[in-house]
């Protein structure tokens, strides 16, 4: 929701009436569906967006009204964490609608395909390693000032060179471990390729198991994994507030106008059938 907020607005009612098949391409990416299996999942993430559309949009809507209200005056840290635990929240929501099918699709998985879907976690587990752990720090740093400039400059306009120095800060302050992200990556791709063979060989377990699966992506087993989580997120939470009250009057008109524009929409798109 965070990053569909954060696109053009004009753009957003075309993605998400595209969001079925953009789904299937992305699933048929990583384990090259069969015809039968196209077949089903299509009808799958169908029927997935036609609960969302009626169930979760007019919700996404709600809260972009509250957001409007929010972004018109100054912000605390634990303010901005409580609205990210609301979305973490409708995610997981969306999320438990996903494991009947992908249970069924589990357990139609083959030997090549599962190879198929190592070698497309390999393929993007090369682009984290491009992205956040080659060159030096000052590299490192630099691309993510980019992103999180690209990002804010979407909601609030053209930052100053005092925010983006004040961006520039808080990113070197951030706890965030590349190696330690990437290993907990690692652990649930192999997690989730254990699933599946898991699955396979106890077929009537099959949605227990995907959803154990879910359970340790939110909620990582290995140790100090989770704390290392919470102060990401309050960190993230402490970043936006931050930010956020150093923009102006002006930029804190952009925001709302952006958030109405995103309101507008899921209102629209929530209302087609």
């Amino acid at each position: 929701m965070l990053a569909v907020a954060l696109t053009a607005c004009t753009a957003a009612r075309l993605a998400y009436n595209q969001a079925p098949t953009i789904s299937y391409w992305w699933l048929d990416a990583h384990v090259d569906l069969d015809d039968v299996q196209a077949t089903e999942a299509r009808d799958a993430l169908d029927q997935f967006f036609q609960w969302h559309r009626r169930n979760e949009l007019p919700v996404y809507a709600s809260r972009l009204r509250e957001w409007q209200a929010l972004a018109n005056s100054d912000l605390s840290p634990t303010q901005v964490c409580a609205q990210f635990e609301d979305v973490r929240e409708r995610i997981e929501r969306a999320a438990d609608q996903t494991v009947d099918p992908f249970s069924r699709l589990a357990l139609q998985l083959t030997p090549a395909q599962l190879e198929h879907l190592q070698r497309h976690q390999k393929r993007g587990n090369e682009e984290f390693e491009k992205d956040f752990l080659r060159g030096d720090p000052e590299q490192r740093l630099k691309k993510r000032l980019e992103r999180a400039t690209s990002r804010s400059e979407m909601l609030y306009g053209t930052l100053s060179q005092e925010q983006r120095m004040l961006l520039r800060q808080l990113i070197q302050a951030s706890p965030f471990d590349a190696q330690r992200t990437q290993a907990e990556r690692l652990r649930r791709q192999a997690d989730l390729l254990q699933t599946v063979r898991d699955a396979q060989a106890a077929p009537a377990r099959a949605t227990q198991l995907v959803r154990e699966h879910y359970v340790r992506v939110n909620r990582s087993p290995t140790p100090g994994y989770e704390a290392y989580q919470r102060e990401l997120v309050r960190q993230g939470c402490t970043q936006f507030a931050r930010l956020h009250n150093s923009t102006t009057p002006e930029q804190r008109a952009h925001a709302v106008r952006v958030l109405q524009g995103y309101e507008d929409d899921f209102r629209v798109l929530s209302a087609q059938r």
